[in-house]
C-alpha cells in the first residue's frame, strides 16, 4: 500500500480547502499585499483554477497524517526524495 494518496479537491469541505490553499500561498512566498484588493482571496481563487487544470495536487501522507498542496514538480521531487529515504531506511 502506498503511503501517499491524492485527495480530489471536491472531496474537501470548502473551509478546509481554503485553509490548505492559504497555507500553500504562504509557504510559496506569494505577495498577498497586492494593490488590487484581492490579496489572499485572489491567490486562493487562482489556485482553485490550477487545481481544476490539474496543475496542482492535494496529497495526504497516511503515515504522518498530513495533507499538503503541491505543484506537480514538487510532487515528483517529493516522491523521489521519499523513495530515496525509504531505500536508505530513513523512513
Amino acid at each position: 500500500m502506498s503511503r501517499f494518496i491524492e485527495v480530489p479537491a471536491r472531496m474537501l469541505p470548502p473551509d478546509t480547502l481554503n485553509a490548505l490553499l492559504e497555507a500553500f500561498v504562504t509557504r510559496q512566498g506569494y505577495d498577498t499585499t497586492d494593490t488590487t484588493g484581492e490579496g489572499m482571496h485572489g491567490w486562493v481563487a487562482e489556485l482553485k483554477k490550477q487545481l481544476e487544470r490539474n496543475e496542482l495536487i492535494i496529497a495526504h501522507d497516511l503515515e504522518l497524517e498530513m495533507t499538503e498542496v503541491m505543484t506537480l514538480a514538487q510532487w515528483r521531487s517529493f516522491g523521489r526524495d521519499v523513495a530515496d529515504d525509504e531505500e536508505e531506511g530513513d523512513i
